[in-house]
């Protein structure tokens, strides 16, 4: 395996998705799940492959902690929502406000095929 199909191994452990809002209805906020669009997925059959897989919120914080000043907040995806392929997911740690239309890395594992 040369440097190319390496680099191009790497590159597909995860799929890019959005984080679009927190689950709402009219008046109230439901901020410990947040609905992510991930690329590519556009109906519930499709959306359903992803159901259990990780989902990282990568971000730069000001002070770097152990030589790196890269955070992570991890979460997984839980169930579909809607018809449209958007997702629902809940970390760890809420999700920031802040964090409205950034991307989220939606990993390929655990595997269930």
């Amino acid at each position: 395996m040369d440097c190319t199909q390496n680099s191009r191994l790497i590159r597909i452990l995860f799929h890019r998705g959005r984080h679009l809002s927190y689950q709402r209805s009219k008046h109230a906020v439901n901020p410990n799940t947040s609905l992510i669009k991930i690329d590519g997925v556009d109906n519930i059959e499709s959306a359903n492959f992803y159901l259990g897989k990780k989902v990282a919120f990568v971000y730069r914080a000001k002070r770097e902690v152990r030589g790196s000043n890269i955070r992570v907040i991890w979460g997984k995806v839980t169930r579909p929502h809607g018809n449209s392929g958007v997702v629902r997911a809940q970390f760890r740690h809420n999700l920031p406000a802040k964090s409205f239309g950034a991307t989220v890395r939606v990993m390929l594992y655990p595997s269930n095929i």
